[in-house]
Formats: structure tokens, C-alpha cells, sequence
């Protein structure tokens, strides 16, 4: 069998691969639940390409990422649910569907405009789901409704507590100042100080969430990603201590051979420097 440029041919890979008999014994034994990681860890390693600005890497790691749909495809196949060209059917429609305003008749709309009838599309959408899957004996999901529902549970944590959140301040439960915010992560610290002072782990730990969640909504309220954030802090750290073993280094050292105190005036030295070359 020849690579080839045409998504059928990737389709007949993977339906090779998982033929009884002749296909490979790992993707044989796979299902949904064992693949799902692999198809996060794939979005990740997207994301981290597009991060390096790396074009090679990225191209490789989308293709990576769209073996995942389809592996996914064949499996649903197998069991009669669906099959790869259903997916790209569902995918066109709701584009379709969700941009009236480009393919249908609801032209020359403002940004708001567009944003509040993304929204009114969505929650009929969700409507339609809802009816399908009762018309299909399906059980109603337990996250289908209330205020917050829709949010998946498989969502980096920091993502998540942003999206529900914001979930929450369309009703108005909401601070209307970032001042605020900050405001209760002080509450929060000091939360944490009592804890760590009563020694209950437990308590510190629920402590430290509750501090992490009210970070992510000062971050919303300042329009900035959570991940993003802390994704750049990491970072940070990494630059940074990658000089203090560069000094240490130049030393005849390692960084297992300095002191705190040493490992601290380095640090020091080397956030003066990013300072000075910036």
C-alpha cells in the first residue's frame, strides 16, 4: 500500500490495521477509552508546534492528530454507529449552520451581532441533540442542564474553572472589577496560611484549588488564558535555570553543588540580566 495525498487512503490504512487476522494486534485491541488520551496528548503536541513556531513539526503532528479522528471513525464504524464521511458531514453542517452571516441571510452583521446569534444557534443546537438522543432511547446527559452544563470534564483544570466561570457571569454571578478578584486570592492566601498552620493536609490542598480557581478568573477578567500563563511562567523557570547551571557550569559546577543561598543570588543575577537585555 502507497502514501498517497487522498484521505481515502488513510481511511484504508486504518481499516487495514484493525482487520482481524491480518492487522496489528495493538490497534486491534484499542477502543474509544484507550485512544482518548492519545488523542489529547496529539492536540498538546499540535499546540506545542504552533508554540516553537515550528512548521515541519507542525505538519507531521496535524497528521498525527487527524490518524486520531480517524482511528476514532473506524472503531464507531465497526460498531454500526458511524464512519469517517459522517464526521465530515456533522463538521460542514454545524460550520454551515453556525455562520449564517457568511452562507446564509444573515449578512453584514457587527461582531456582537454575530456573537449573540453564535449563541442562540448553539443553544438550539443543544436542543436538537437533547431531542435526538431521546428519540434515540438514549439517557439525557447529566451535564445537559443548568447554567454550567456543556463544560467537558476532560479540560485542563485551569481552562475548565475559566470556562465555568464565565458560564456563571452570563447570569451576573460575576465580580464586576479584576480588583476584586485579587481581592479574594488575598482571602484565599490567607486561607491557605491558616491551613498550613492547623497542619491538615486535606485542608491545605482544598485550600490550594480554591486559590488556583480564583487565579483563572482573575486571568478571564483580564482577558488573558490561564494555561497560556502559566505555560509562559514554565517557561520563565526553564530559561531562567537553565542560566544558573550555564554560570555554574562556566564554574566547573553543577547546580547540586551550590547552596540555596548561592542558587538564590544566581537566580537573582540572571532575572537582572533578562532585565538589562530587555
Amino acid at each position: 500500500m502507497k502514501p498517497s495525498r487522498d484521505i481515502e487512503r488513510l481511511i484504508e490504512i486504518m481499516a487495514a490495521l484493525r482487520t482481524p487476522g491480518t492487522g496489528c494486534p495493538w490497534d486491534l485491541e484499542q477502543n474509544f477509552a484507550s485512544i482518548a488520551p492519545y488523542t489529547v496528548e496529539e492536540a498538546y503536541e499540535v499546540a506545542d508546534a504552533i508554540a516553537r513556531g515550528d512548521l515541519v513539526d507542525l505538519k507531521d503532528e496535524l497528521g498525527d492528530l487527524l490518524l486520531q479522528v480517524v482511528f476514532h471513525a473506524q472503531m464507531a464504524r465497526e460498531q454500526g454507529s458511524f464512519a469517517f464521511p459522517d464526521v465530515v458531514e456533522a463538521i460542514t453542517t454545524k460550520l454551515i449552520r453556525r455562520h449564517p452571516h457568511v452562507f446564509g441571510d444573515a449578512q453584514d452583521l457587527s461582531p456582537a451581532e454575530v456573537k449573540a446569534l453564535w449563541g442562540q444557534i448553539k443553544a438550539q443546537e443543544k436542543a436538537d441533540k437533547a431531542r435526538a438522543r431521546a428519540e434515540a432511547g438514549l439517557p439525557e446527559q447529566a451535564d445537559a442542564k443548568g447554567v454550567l452544563a456543556g463544560v467537558p470534564t476532560t479540560l485542563p483544570s485551569l481552562t475548565r474553572a475559566w470556562k465555568l466561570q464565565a458560564k456563571a457571569s452570563t447570569i451576573g454571578f460575576d465580580w464586576n472589577d479584576a480588583r476584586l478578584v485579587l481581592d479574594k486570592i488575598r482571602e484565599e492566601t490567607a486561607e491557605i496560611e491558616e491551613a498550613l498552620a492547623g497542619g491538615d493536609k486535606a485542608a491545605i490542598k482544598e485550600e490550594i484549588g480554591d486559590l488556583l480557581f480564583v487565579v483563572a478568573n482573575l486571568a478571564r477578567h483580564v482577558d488573558a488564558d490561564p494555561e497560556a500563563c502559566l505555560t509562559a511562567a514554565n517557561a520563565k523557570f526553564e530559561r531562567r535555570f537553565a542560566g544558573i547551571e550555564a554560570a555554574l557550569e562556566n564554574e566547573g559546577r553543577t547546580a547540586s553543588d551550590a547552596t540555596l543561598a548561592e542558587l538564590e543570588a544566581l537566580w537573582q543575577q540572571v532575572k537582572r540580566n533578562e532585565r538589562a537585555a530587555s
